[in-house]
């Protein structure tokens, strides 16, 4: 499952973020790439120990939390510490790859990367080029969204990120590991949950209960299915 997440970060957070990473000292984006991504990976990236680095992930993780779409889609049981890269002058493109299936070097455990994300910190019209190209296997889509919103993908899908071939693109990426590890069971509870919600709208401007008895029982199915399928 592919989802766009509009204005994870407010205007005032996004603000914060883009002065954070602009006055930060920039370092190549090999760092943090495997054997395979190290071969295609030209672009740049902020050390994980930075002090503007860590305020900038406080900023996102805080945004994270709030946001109820985000956690209906994912579940999150662990995400790794955000990281920032930059496109742009020579080191301005990312060719295929896919993301390692494990990441452990910031963080006290190993996390199984069972979704990604990219939020982006530029306004499309600040850069040419730069889309990210995911390949699910069926189709490919390109990527390229208002500073504050992010893409959620799954890590097993090839992707790419395009050349730069006018300004700056700057982002916020990491994964997460899922409570529930299988994709189609994650798709269906996030049905049931998109669906419950707008039940529950439309009961109360219909001025009904909100807690009938069909809308309590498909509460209950909802949790029992994430019960049975959780690993927290």
């Amino acid at each position: 499952m592919m989802l766009h997440l509009p204005n994870v970060l407010n205007a005032e957070e996004l603000k914060s973020c883009r002065a954070l990473v602009e006055r930060a000292e920039w370092a190549s984006g090999a760092i943090t790439a495997g054997t395979q991504s190290g071969q295609v990976k030209n672009n740049r990236q902020l050390p994980e120990d930075l002090p503007e680095a860590i305020e900038a992930r406080s900023i996102v993780l805080t945004a994270l939390k709030r946001n109820a779409l985000f956690f209906s889609a994912a579940l999150p049981k662990k995400i790794y510490p955000p990281l920032f890269n930059r496109y742009d002058g020579a080191a301005n493109s990312f060719g295929n790859h896919i993301d390692n299936a494990v990441r452990g070097k910031a963080h006290p455990d190993w996390v199984r990367t069972d979704l990604s994300m990219t939020l982006f910190l530029t306004e499309p019209h600040e850069y040419e080029g730069g889309e990210l190209v995911v390949d699910d296997g069926f189709s490919k889509r390109e990527i390229k969204l208002p500073a504050g919103d992010m893409i959620l993908y799954p890590s097993s899908s090839v992707h790419r990120v395009e050349a730069v071939t006018r300004g700056s693109r700057m982002c916020m990426f990491t994964w997460l590991e899922s409570m529930v590890r299988g994709e189609e069971q994650r798709r269906l509870l996030f049905d049931m949950d998109v669906s419950m919600v707008n039940l529950r709208d439309m009961m109360r401007h219909a001025g009904e209960a909100e807690d009938g008895a069909a809308l309590v029982r498909l509460t209950g199915c909802y949790h029992n299915l994430l019960r049975m399928w959780a690993d927290t």
